[in-house]
């Protein structure tokens, strides 16, 4: 990531002039060490901001959700769509340009108060982009997000708090600080949020700044903070400290171990991924090489003195920030890592977590304190998965959308591969002459699309179908979901659901089923996927497997006439070949434990279709038990579009609706026994055939089935 420039403002205002920054805009060449300051005027009829110095234009994007991967690739930039690099080396290269820029960046400071500045990678934004504040932690430079800065800079406005080593201000004051910044943002522009993003000392700067200020709309994403500091390993040293001034609880060599891990563990863990031991030795050796250099620019981060005045502060904040947690009323989000050597984090989050009540947690096992600088850990994907970010008031599933990108789209594809490795997907579908082909040929490029069709159990056909349509036809399929996907911690805390088991449905563009969001994707030219049958066909009883179980009243037709979307009937068999259901509704009630938590979880999430009659009626959430069998074979069959265009008006008759509604019913119930039939001739069925003709052939050749 090369560095260009930053700007920099301080963050103070200045007493005499109102609405005024008296601001140093720093220029970081492209040579390195090479900086200059100068002073800038800036007007006292504006907000100041801070403008990396680029010409560069945002462009509008997401008129319609159906999109190609070139058009991914243009949209979210080039950095996007290159290929990930080895973990190791990953690791060791943000580190480096941690440091270097660090290091750049204290060498050339004036001093001063505290000020905000905007990596000039980090931009220019979006069109109506909201503005994130990101808050350091200990070290206090403001490139805790420097791995990120490229996407985030094309989703946020981005300000960073950079305090210069020799700053004393004390933590009431960087809070009215930070305060005065937000209170301006927010009259210049008050209908978009302000995220405050606080790493750490950082997390309780934003806490005590969202506790003062509850009539702005705040969303808070905290990375390990650090309000347990009275609970951590570093609280006896720091009363120690109270005693001997003179000596640090830790030396720079002990803390640059718990910011970058060791070398060595990371090496083995290198190895035990199958990386080349010699490329894995060679890195090892740069790495060490590279902590001698590390060791000087953290000593110069954090001089005695200032080390001393960072865990004094560390005290005070954790102090302030918990004494106000009650009026914290803001969105939050709390990151916590499972490695934490400096503070029990994950323990930290799930108290914060109960205590705020807008708040969600996501863990991160295997990550140290350092959480938002480590490979691996990508802070747009983890704001999207858990639909956190948004441009208004309020999140827009359909406009707030962003497409996944390659990366997400893979790892998605590589957590669920072993779906599509057991079940070998046979995907048919039919042309406008009628004609049944192999492949997705069959479905419209354009859209707006609606895709109906059975939902198997547990809904096992929806990451190989969404997969292989992203993959061939380069569509993304948003799907209409239950609103049990989209579920907060707080309404959920007592039913032992993990709600970021969801995240990667809400990545690939799941949208909690309602009209208006059926009626936002279709009038955006969307591909859409939607199962009338939802819950009741997903949690099928004994018995049930592909009976369609619609409501009796047509839900979609009018609506996708009204936008002239073509509705494609479609099938799926397959989920008796792999599994046997055998604890079902019916069972799991005559069990009161488990039918009091069926009855909470249900009572917890929206309830749907509460007017309807009839099976589909049934909307009770829970979990079926199913025995695994010797994998057989999943088959989809996409039948013959059916057109919708210039029938608006004479579907507004209900009678007339309710036809085409039936006729779509029908078409699907005609691919369900069109592959229930055909499935009977397929002689690679069975897993083991098909391991025995990959052998004869290729491990990446398609396996045949029935004859069309």
């Amino acid at each position: 990531m090369a560095v260009t420039g930053v700007s920099i403002f301080p963050a103070s205002l200045s007493p005499v002039i109102r609405r005024d920054f008296t601001p140093l805009v720093g220029k970081f060449s492209k040579s390195k060490h090479s900086i200059s300051f100068r002073r800038l005027a800036v007007s006292t009829e504006q907000t100041p901001t801070p403008t990396p110095t680029t010409t560069a234009t945002p462009t509008p994007t997401q008129t319609t959700t159906t999109r190609r991967l070139s058009e991914k690739s243009e949209e979210l930039g080039e950095a996007e769509v290159a290929a990930s690099v080895d973990e190791v080396e990953q690791n060791g290269r943000v580190w480096r340009e941690y440091f270097e820029r660090s290091k750049e960046l204290i060498s050339r400071s004036d001093g001063g108060p505290p000020r905000w500045f905007t990596p000039l990678e980090c931009g220019p934004p979006l069109k109506n982009s909201p503005l994130l504040l990101f808050l350091p932690g200990i070290l206090s430079v403001g490139l805790g997000l420097i791995k990120n800065h490229c996407r985030i800079g094309k989703i946020f406005e981005t300000w960073c708090l950079h305090i210069p080593v020799m700053d004393r201000t004390p933590f009431t004051d960087l809070v009215k600080q930070v305060e005065k910044t937000i209170r301006l943002e927010n009259n210049r522009s008050p209908n978009r949020p302000i995220y405050l993003v606080g790493e750490s000392f950082g997390g309780c700067l934003a806490l005590a700044v969202a506790a003062s200020n509850p009539d702005i709309d705040l969303v808070l994403i905290l990375a390990n903070p650090t309000t347990s500091i009275s609970r951590s390993q570093l609280q006896p040293l720091m009363t120690l400290l109270e005693f001997i001034p003179n000596q640090l609880p830790f030396s720079p060599p002990n803390m640059l171990s718990l910011m970058t891990g060791q070398p060595l563990r990371m090496a083995i863990e290198s190895v035990v991924k199958g990386l080349p031991l010699q490329e894995t030795v060679g890195q090892l050796s740069q790495d060490l090489d590279a902590i001698s250099s590390y060791l000087s620019v953290l000593a110069d981060i954090l001089p005695r003195e200032t080390l001393h005045w960072k865990l004094q502060m560390l005290k005070s904040g954790s102090a302030v920030s918990n004494s106000r947690l009650h009026a914290v009323k803001a969105q939050t989000l709390i990151l916590s890592s499972g490695r934490d050597q400096l503070l029990p984090s994950q323990e930290e989050g799930e108290r914060l977590c109960h205590v705020l009540p807008k708040c969600e947690i996501r863990k991160f096992n295997n990550s140290g304190h350092f959480l938002l600088l480590e490979d691996g850990i990508d802070f747009v994907t983890i704001i999207k998965g858990a639909s956190f970010y948004r441009r208004g008031k309020y999140l827009d599933y359909v406009s707030d959308y962003m497409l996944p990108t390659p990366t997400e789209f893979k790892k998605a594809a590589e957590d669920n591969k072993w779906i599509s490795a057991f079940t070998s997907p046979v995907m048919l579908s039919t042309l406008e002459d009628g004609k049944i082909v192999r492949g997705l040929a069959g479905i419209p490029s354009e859209g707006p699309v609606l895709l109906v069709g059975y939902h198997m159990l547990l809904g096992f056909e929806l990451v190989p179908l969404i997969a292989n349509i992203f993959r061939e036809r380069n569509i993304l399929v948003r799907g209409i979901a239950h609103p049990m996907l989209f579920m907060k911690k707080g309404n959920i805390q007592e039913m032992f659901l993990d709600v970021s088991q969801y995240d990667m449905y809400r990545i690939m563009g799941a949208v909690p089923v309602s009209a208006s969001n059926l009626f936002k994707l279709l009038s955006s030219k969307s591909h859409v996927l939607l199962y009338p049958g939802g819950v009741r066909e997903a949690t099928h009883r004994k018995g049930e497997e592909y009976k369609l179980m619609w409501p009796e009243q047509s839900e979609f037709v009018r609506m996708a006439a009204r936008f002239g979307a073509k509705i494609i009937p479609f099938g799926a068999v397959g989920e008796d070949d792999i599994s046997e259901l055998v604890f079902d509704y019916d069972d799991q009630m005559k069990i009161p434990f488990l039918k009091d938590q069926i009855e909470k979880l249900t009572n917890a999430a929206v309830n749907l279709r509460t007017d309807a009659t009839g099976e589909v009626a049934n909307q009770d959430l829970h979990f079926p038990g199913i025995l695994p069998k010797f994998p057989g074979r999943f088959y989809y069959y996409f039948g013959k579009p059916i057109e919708t265009e210039g029938l608006k008006q004479e579907l507004k008759d209900r009678d007339k609706a309710h036809e085409l509604y039936l006729q779509v019913k029908s078409e699907v119930g005609r691919c369900l026994a069109y592959l229930k039939e055909k499935r009977e001739n397929d002689p690679y069925r069975n897993l083991l055939s098909r391991l025995i003709y990959q052998a004869t052939h290729s491990f990446t050749s398609e396996i045949p089935t029935f004859k069309l």
